[in-house]
């Protein structure tokens, strides 16, 4: 794979730098103390930057408020390890903390993490997901001696099937939840309206991600998944004005609805917010519904 990262600045080059030494850190202390024999020899076998800063064309606009996130591939050693919520939550927050609490991260950062059997098992039945990593992704760490498989190529007719399947499975599983959060909302309970909202809107992500690749990180965060749904297919993007303090925090409070909305008693979100929030995930599922309407007719 490759290794040069002389196509970005400096100040991005050190940025990733300090992200692979916090998810090292991270991932053997999400180790330490633990008996199980796999678990006691967990390693991360390559860390690997894809997407828009690995390709070269990442998107920084102060003006319409949109920015590009780093996208990370974690391969380690065993299937088990791959578990987001077990070994790599306290990275996740770590990150993040970094971001917004610090400083000392610019950039949003995203990652998935997969068991290197997995990825190769993906790559052997041609998941473009997986096979555009290994083909425009830079490593920027590598074990020795664990390569990936050769990909193989899928037929254009076995692609185009399974993506027609996950269209028809994934966007017919909307409405009901637009229908929902409509009924909610009319009966006064607006937290129920807001995860309903939320759980469309991750439907409509994942439904376009699995369109576009035939595949979707196994995640409910919104900002995360909307990171990478919306390179597949830019249009999206005016689905979620970024330009207005009360645009921004009315997405903050739809993707903070899959926890806050049903378990804290702190969570407040207005009619008028409310209100704006079905009207934007109703554009969003139709650009969804264009987007994959689309991409299936090619």
């Amino acid at each position: 794979m490759r290794t040069d990262l002389d196509h970005l600045p400096a100040a991005k080059r050190h940025e990733l730098a300090a992200i692979v030494r916090i998810l090292f850190a991270e991932f053997e202390d999400a180790l330490a103390g633990r008996n199980a024999p796999h678990r006691k020899a967990g390693r991360i076998l390559k860390i690997i930057l894809f997407g828009s800063y690995a390709r070269g064309d990442w998107v920084a606009d102060p003006v319409g408020g949109y920015y590009s996130d780093y996208d990370l591939l974690v391969v380690v050693n065993h299937d088990e390890l791959a578990d987001v919520t077990e070994y790599w939550a306290q990275a996740d927050d770590h990150l993040l903390r970094e971001q917004t609490v610090t400083g000392k991260l610019r950039t949003p950062v995203n990652f998935i993490v997969h068991s290197l059997s997995d990825v190769n098992a993906q790559l052997k039945r041609g998941r473009p997901f997986f096979v555009d990593i290994v083909r425009d992704g830079i490593a920027l760490y590598e074990a020795p001696d664990h390569p990936f498989e050769q990909a193989k190529p899928l037929s254009p007719e076995a692609a185009l099937a399974e993506a027609r399947g996950y269209f028809d499975e994934w966007f017919a599983s909307v409405a009901p939840f637009i229908r929902g959060a409509s009924y909610a909302q009319r009966d006064g309970d607006l937290k129920k309206a807001a995860f309903d909202l939320h759980q469309a809107t991750e439907r409509l992500y994942h439904c376009i991600s699995l369109v576009f690749t035939l595949y979707s990180p196994k995640s409910h965060k919104l900002n995360f998944l909307r990171s990478h749904a919306e390179p597949l297919a830019p249009g999206l993007i005016e689905a979620w004005p970024r330009d207005t303090r009360s645009s921004q925090r009315s997405f903050e409070l739809l993707r903070r609805a899959y926890v806050d909305a049903r378990y804290s008693p702190h969570y407040r979100i207005t009619e008028a917010e409310l209100y704006w929030l079905i009207e934007r995930v109703g554009v969003l599922s139709e650009l969804v519904r264009q987007a994959c309407g689309a991409r299936l007719s090619r």
